[in-house]
């Protein structure tokens, strides 16, 4: 059975003439290029914990197969506005499984992309945990619902976003939380 021990996150952009180049352009400035990634779903395990990526990577070995929860986006139109973002909901209790989302749009700048995601995670950890909400709810309005229940968690986001390449070259921009068992 394996279960991730720790998770870090991480983003990256990439620009290339070839839309393939700029997805591993993006993965190189992630600094997961060199490992072989394994998309799954948005459980956070219990006890999991997250730490930088520079700590993170040191666990890993170039070729390894490597899960992630990945959110990516691309386009090679000019200045078009792009971004990929993680959200990360970890609950009060550790002992309990968190939720990790993904999200990526046109249009959107990496605070509106990340609080989205952010709140997506979160709204799918506090339906988990029996707690009530109304979605059409403000996030902020939220977070003091989630403080007096007493049953509060974290929430953080990785996100990147960025403005298509000016001369039409295909531009990547991705945004992974990365496992290490």
């Amino acid at each position: 059975m394996k279960i991730p021990k720790m998770m870090f996150l991480t983003k990256g952009v990439g620009i290339d003439k070839n839309r393939l180049s700029s997805f591993e352009l993006a993965l190189r400035s992630a600094g997961i290029e060199r490992f072989n990634l394994v998309h799954v779903s948005s459980i956070l395990p219990p006890l999991c914990k997250v730490v930088p990526k520079n700590e993170g990577v040191l666990e890993l070995v170039d070729g390894q197969i490597v899960y992630c929860v990945m959110a990516r986006n691309e386009t090679n139109e000019p200045n078009r506005l792009i971004s990929a973002s993680i959200g990360v909901a970890m609950p009060k209790n550790k002992k309990h499984y968190g939720y990790l989302s993904e999200h990526h749009a046109f249009g959107q700048t990496a605070e509106i992309a990340g609080d989205y995601a952010e709140d997506l995670a979160a709204t799918m950890l506090a339906s988990t945990l029996g707690i009530p909400f109304d979605p059409d709810q403000a996030w902020d309005e939220r977070k003091k619902l989630y403080r007096a229940t007493g049953i509060f968690f974290k929430t953080s986001n990785c996100c990147q976003s960025v403005e298509g390449n000016k001369d039409g070259l295909w531009t990547t921009v991705i945004a992974a939380a990365v496992f290490i068992t």
